[in-house]
């Protein structure tokens, strides 16, 4: 097994989210520890399959084994694998890496700025989106497919556009959950703070924390406890989220020894999203079976795609107006020994240097209401809305 070599861990998480630079460098911070990675040494080159996902641990093990050769002294891929299965990843190992602790709750994570938003134009109109997810209904009735994730976007045109102190928002304002900026290339600069890990692997034990059901959060206490305590009880979510758990474990049982899926989900919250999760623990039965491997395996789950999912896959394609690019993909990092994390790539924007874009979806299931998932959508964009300095009334989303 190769011994993994890093820089020594520098600083605090708040010191490290400070330190982020769009376009020069790479953050992700998570409940386990924060991550900053510097420059680009080697990229992972893009896969000549059809599926990039079935080669994509082998691209990673041999760029890892190029940086031990040359005596690099980060054995570490950082970056982002998006949606679509035929997409390239955007996956380097960095020519530094600096790790500290994680954000604690009201850290400061450096300088803030407000930014000017010319404009925010949302990807379907609202109506549309509704029309999409009623189309989806009777489809679903019709039985083409059980469930299908339906995304919608919004552009938010701000020329000269910052991406750091949105990142630095994010990571003061969602301590607990998965927070990044990636460096995509081009002037482009994937960002969010996602609730969600897709698996994570640490020595031979496993962690998955799927999610599925949701509700808004409310400012009132009262209303706020009876949404959380409505969600739990909800006959709909607990089986949209029953289906999304089985998936998982379905997928990570193969690779375990030994597998724990608890019989009840829980509530997680964000600052504005109730959610059903179920943390699923194990063991690895094979020691060389890597993060990035695990991540592979599980997706798209059910919770971004759909089931069954190559006709959600395609219903995805047929009402969604916009490619999801990284939006519903996996963002983290896996180091030469296996150990590494992954975020489900949710509550998320790509930005550029006109602005960014935005993105939000909601499980269709039978029975779903058009304009109950439109909310839903509009709230879950709210996540990156604050960040920018925004109340979701002000966007207008719905």
């Amino acid at each position: 097994m190769t011994t993994v070599s890093t820089e020594p861990a520098v600083g605090s998480a708040a010191e490290l989210v400070a330190a982020y630079r769009p376009g020069t460098s790479s953050l992700f911070a998570s409940p386990r520890g924060t991550l900053l990675a510097e420059g680009t040494y080697f990229a992972v080159p893009p896969s000549g399959r059809r599926d990039a996902l079935a080669d994509l641990d082998r691209r990673v093990q041999a760029v890892l084994g190029v940086a031990e050769a040359a005596g690099h002294s980060v054995r570490t891929v950082v970056g982002a694998v998006p949606f679509a299965p035929d997409a390239h990843a955007h996956l380097v190992v960095p020519l530094h890496l600096r790790r500290g602790r994680p954000m604690g709750p009201g850290e400061p994570a450096g300088p803030a700025a407000v930014q000017a938003i010319d404009r925010l134009r949302p990807v379907p109109a609202p109506d549309r989106y509704a029309a999409a997810v009623d189309r989806a209904v009777r489809e679903i009735g019709d039985g083409q497919y059980t469930k299908v994730v339906l995304a919608r976007s919004l552009r938010a045109d701000a020329p000269g556009f910052d991406p750091a102190p949105v990142v630095r928002a994010l990571a003061a304002r969602e301590p607990g959950g998965y927070t990044f900026g990636i460096d995509l290339g081009g002037g482009r600069t994937l960002l969010g703070a996602s609730p969600e890990l897709l698996v994570s692997r640490h020595g031979r034990q496993v962690a998955a924390h799927p999610l599925a059901g949701s509700a808004a959060r409310s400012a009132d206490p009262a209303e706020d406890a009876r949404r959380a305590a409505a969600l739990l009880r909800s006959e709909k979510d607990r089986h949209e989220h029953a289906v999304v758990t089985r998936a998982v474990a379905d997928a990570l049982r193969p690779f375990c020894a030994q597998l724990t899926v608890p019989a009840e989900p829980t509530l997680v919250r964000t600052n504005t999203m109730w959610h059903l999760g179920t943390l699923v623990t194990g063991t690895v039965a094979d020691p060389a079976v890597s993060a990035l491997t695990l991540a592979a395996a599980l997706h798209p789950t059910p919770a971004v795609c759909g089931t069954p999912t190559v006709a959600a896959r395609a219903a995805i394609g047929e009402l969604e107006p916009f490619d999801r690019g990284f939006y519903t993909g996996m963002v983290g990092w896996v180091d030469a020994a296996g150990d590494g994390e992954w975020a489900v790539t949710i509550r998320c924007a790509v930005a550029d240097a006109g602005g960014l874009d935005l993105f939000a979806g909601a499980g269709i299931v039978a029975g779903s209401d058009p304009e109950a998932e439109l909310a839903e959508t509009s709230a879950k964009l709210g996540t990156m809305l604050a960040a920018l300095g925004l109340a979701t009334e002000q966007a207008d989303v719905s």
